[in-house]
């Protein structure tokens, strides 16, 4: 009678761990279909001198993100910015700015930017249109 109990616990506790599995990955593919990029973004790069600035964008009015690198791979201060939009990383050659925000009128420029030693080295704007 007690390995008879014994095989019970053991079948609830494989029942628990396939529940407690399949709950977990539901949870994990509806984050995936949260988190993904809507069908219609797209990219636009502009390269400068020292900095590369891509932006994901929906149409011409709305920015996803900003992601600003530096072409020598050094380090620096990056900025990411649209109009009043305004964010810097220091000591790095890679940065990327999340915005998601909507702006109207014509036309629209994402920039970015890069400061060494406390002087600005290049500015990078990309126009949607």
């Amino acid at each position: 009678m007690h390995a008879h109990q014994g095989l019970v616990r053991s079948a609830k506790t494989a029942r628990r761990r396939v529940t407690t599995v399949a709950v977990a990955l539901a949870g994990a593919c509806a984050l995936g279909v949260v988190t993904a990029a809507p069908a219609s973004a797209e990219v636009s790069t502009r390269c400068g001198t020292y900095i590369c600035v891509n932006t994901a964008h929906q149409d011409k009015d709305y920015v996803q993100d900003i992601t600003v690198t530096t072409r020598d791979g050094v380090t620096g201060t990056l900025r990411g910015f649209v109009r009043d939009y305004a964010k810097s990383t220091a000591g790095v050659s890679r940065a990327r700015f999340v915005v998601n925000r909507e702006f109207s009128g014509e036309p629209l420029l994402v920039c970015g930017g890069l400061d060494r030693g406390g002087r600005v080295i290049e500015n990078v704007c990309v126009k949607l249109s």
